[in-house]
């Protein structure tokens, strides 16, 4: 994993003061996605990471970020700071790579349990489910309006809602072929 902050831009709100975000660049795994974060989350980030793993310094919280040098060398020892937090630990907290907006891949080396940046976040929300298969034979938004069902449970006359994204039973996927084929062989 490779991260850099190559650029930050002031933000201006009506509710708060003016405010700097930085824009993270993530490469992992040939792909990469930027994440923008404020000063503020960094340092909520340093915090909890300091009680589960070894931490760099991070830059100073109080500067005036209105200068523009000031914001340039933040803007580096934050791209400093992550990178170090990378290269000094062996295993990246879970929290470390929610911040960074990473998938948590079990083949993912430098990934271990160290709790979560939002902490309300279920690790059952990152399991595999079985969702239901659609298949439209025709485009339904293209069929005349009297042939469109009124209850949503309703499937239309020319979809077949059988199977499973997942593996499925054998059972169900016959029934799901010969269901298919008669729908074609009545088009």
């Amino acid at each position: 994993m490779e991260v850099y902050i190559p650029s930050f831009r002031y933000e201006e709100s009506d509710l708060e003061r003016g405010y700097t975000v930085f824009k993270i660049e993530v490469l992992m795994n040939g792909r990469k996605h930027f994440v923008e974060k404020r000063y503020s989350e960094f340092h909520a980030l340093h915090k909890k990471l300091k009680k589960c793993i070894k931490t760099p310094e991070i830059p100073s919280k109080h500067v005036r970020n209105w200068v523009p040098k000031v914001l340039e060398q933040r803007r580096q020892g934050l791209e400093t700071y992550l990178q170090a937090v990378i290269l000094e630990n062996e295993e990246l907290p879970k929290l470390f790579l929610d911040f960074l907006n990473v998938r948590h891949l079990p083949s993912l080396p430098k990934a271990e349990s160290c709790g979560s940046f939002e902490e309300t976040e279920s690790e059952e929300s990152s399991k595999l489910s079985h969702q239901p298969v659609l298949l439209f034979l025709r485009d339904p938004y293209v069929l005349p309006a009297a042939s469109v069902r009124s209850h949503p449970r309703q499937a239309s006359p020319d979809t077949c809602s059988c199977g499973s994204s997942q593996t499925g039973s054998k059972k169900n996927e016959r029934a799901g072929h010969r269901l298919l084929a008669t729908k074609i062989s009545q088009m």
